[in-house]
């Protein structure tokens, strides 16, 4: 990364997409997040398949509302279509979820985090889903609100990471009351019990990933400064045999934020990720430093257009509170673009109430517009998770938004004239069977697209499944990916507009 010459090109008025994005709301059962002041964070999406169709199932917190699964309906390329169901995930608490395949069976599983006791959730096929037993998962009543995770070197189980907020114990709380954190680390085929990850600063999101393609992911969490007052931070943990916190020795710079989420993706082509944090206030859109040893990062300037500081309809000129964050090209143009949702804590009267979700669209010179008016999505409801993913396998990335108070709203990508795209699964045998970890990298004549397969991140709440690409007037391309023990696949020609699997 050169920021000098990333951000600079941050400054450029951004140049026409090929297609201005449009969505339209689809009906789905009527489902908010609710609850008391535990439940005013939270409200997570999960998209993931779990019937083996290749279309998303969602799965949708609720607080102390029953969390809900609703199966994906929808004819392929047609109208989005979802049935609410009872099942085995119809639990209350829960604070959000996020998909992965914990045992590499094939079939996706659950990690559900909740006020109370957190719960692994083991697909059976069909939607069906029972608790995970003899894997030596311990858990306690706390108050979750982040996760992530990630396979080291090794091992059979993968590594999870619990984001806990304030410690509800604490007679001194809530503030200055923030609870640790829990790093599950295996032993073959089990866990250990948990290691704490101390000091912790109320974590509201994290992600394991490998920011400087060092070979090895390491967690960073985004910590809610309204609790921790003083003395905390954004932090990124080196999962070294002894985690230890990256310090300025390291080349970390020091963010102090209301953080919320986080978001991922190398957006200038360098095949480094830059990381975008949502926050009370400005929206952090940040890059790695040129020639960096270690994880020391730069908040681009103002000009990008990444900051979203103020609702931009509604007529409520206080600070906007961003939540759920996730990169994705809705309109196929080659360029990722950026969901961000929004809406007021609960009643803070420093903050806006009506606060419109933001459509930040990319553009090849680096800048942010925004277009959530025009694109149909700028509801001013109390949003908090989402999910961003291809939901009836038409190449056009849908949305859903889980709201506190009101009701989910889904959207279907009805964009015109958008681009080519690429679905990409990646599959290799034995443990980590969806390849966490890995970097899938695209190419056409001199420009290359770079994703790595991450669990974790946003708030509350992740996508499982095919990677999207998308990519403007294209035919054809390469593609290869760099596995997670660093071997590189061969470059392979591949025809655009379907979705294909890698396998190892």
């Amino acid at each position: 990364m050169r920021p000098e010459l990333c951000f600079a090109t941050l400054l450029v008025v951004a140049g026409p997409a090929v297609a201005d994005p449009l969505f339209a709301p689809r009906q789905i059962a009527p489902h908010s997040y609710e609850g008391g002041w535990e439940h005013f964070v939270g409200g997570g999406v999960a998209a993931f398949d779990c019937n083996g169709d290749n279309l998303p199932e969602l799965y949708a917190a609720g607080g102390e509302n029953p969390a809900q699964l609703f199966l994906n309906r929808s004819d392929p390329g047609g109208d989005l279509a979802f049935d609410a169901v009872d099942s085995a995930l119809s639990l209350t608490g829960v604070i959000g979820a996020y998909p992965l395949d914990i045992d590499s069976d094939g079939v996706m599983d659950l990690a559900i985090l909740r006020v109370g006791e957190n719960t692994l959730m083991r697909g059976l096929g069909n939607c069906a889903f029972a608790p995970f037993e003899g894997i030596g998962f311990q858990t306690d009543a706390r108050w979750t609100t982040a996760f992530s995770a990630t396979w080291e070197a090794g091992q059979t189980l993968p590594t999870l990471a619990f984001g806990n907020y304030v410690d509800r114990s604490d007679p001194e709380g809530p503030f200055e009351a923030c609870d640790v954190n829990h790093l599950y680390r295996p032993e073959g085929d089990s866990y250990t019990p948990p290691l704490p990850l101390a000091p912790g600063f109320c974590a509201l999101s994290m992600l394991f990933t490998d920011w400087g393609r060092q070979g090895r992911a390491d967690l960073r969490v985004s910590n809610d400064r309204h609790y921790y007052v003083r003395g905390g931070e954004e932090q990124m943990w080196a999962m070294e045999p002894e985690p230890r916190l990256y310090g300025p020795q390291d080349g970390w710079n020091s963010h102090q934020l209301w953080g919320m989420g986080i978001a991922s993706r190398d957006l200038d082509g360098d095949g480094l990720s830059e990381v975008y944090l949502t926050s009370m206030g400005d929206q952090r859109l940040q890059a790695l430093s040129e020639g960096a040893d270690g994880p020391s990062y730069l908040d681009a300037p103002y000009e990008s257009g990444a900051t979203a500081h103020r609702p931009y309809t509604g007529g409520d000129g206080r600070p906007s509170t961003g939540w759920h964050a996730v990169f994705g090209d809705v309109d196929n143009d080659g360029w990722a673009d950026l969901f961000v949702a929004k809406g007021n804590v609960e009643q803070m009267p420093g903050s806006a109430m009506e606060d419109p979700n933001n459509l930040l669209m990319g553009s090849p010179e680096g800048r942010f517009t925004e277009a959530g008016l025009q694109a149909g999505v700028a509801s001013l409801h109390r949003s908090r998770g989402a999910a961003l993913a291809d939901m009836n396998g038409d190449g056009l990335l849908d949305l859903a938004v889980l709201n506190r108070h009101m009701p989910l709203e889904l959207y279907q990508n009805v964009t015109p004239g958008a681009g080519a795209w690429l679905l990409v699964d990646v599959i290799q045998a034995g443990p980590n069977r969806n390849a966490v970890g890995a970097f899938v990298e695209l190419r056409i004549a001199d420009r290359t697209w770079t994703q790595e397969i991450t669990v974790g991140g946003g708030h509350a709440g992740g996508v499982a499944g095919a990677l999207h690409f998308g990519l403007g007037d294209a035919e054809t391309a390469e593609i290869r990916v760099i596995w997670p023990d660093g071997e590189s696949g061969d470059w392979q020609p591949v025809e655009v507009n379907q979705r294909l699997t890698l396998a190892r």
